[in-house]
């Protein structure tokens, strides 16, 4: 199991951006680089989805409404995995997450992070 700290919401207005910052205060770097990574969204009364994906090689993958605003990034020295997000709508909007896929099957979930988007 590996520990995920989440940080870096806030509330923004529309077309404005944030970036959200993920660590893993206590792993090992033999642990933490061959991991897989994405970051989930949950909006308000709606099911946790996944947005972005960056595997050990750093192939990044993208849920089709983030495609273009939004890019995954890791730093393995720092063992940290980052979401920068860029023209924010108010439909990205929700808890922010990031995870293993692994935990994310587990239901294994910190406490995330707030984005609000005003329009």
């Amino acid at each position: 199991q590996v520990l995920l700290v989440e940080s870096g919401g806030g509330s923004v207005q529309a077309g404005e951006s944030l970036r959200l910052t993920c660590k893993a205060p206590r792993a090992i770097t033999s642990t933490f680089n061959p991991l897989t990574f994405g970051w989930y969204r949950q909006a308000p009364g709606k099911q946790r989805e996944l947005v972005a994906t960056i595997t050990s090689g750093r192939i990044t993958n993208y849920v089709d409404s983030v495609k273009g605003r939004f890019t995954i990034s890791r730093d393995n020295a720092r063992k940290t995995v980052y979401l920068q997000m860029s023209d924010l709508k108010p439909e990205d909007t929700g808890v922010y997450n990031c995870n293993t896929p692994r935990q994310a099957d587990n239901n294994d979930w910190g406490q995330g992070t707030q984005v609000t988007v005003f329009p």
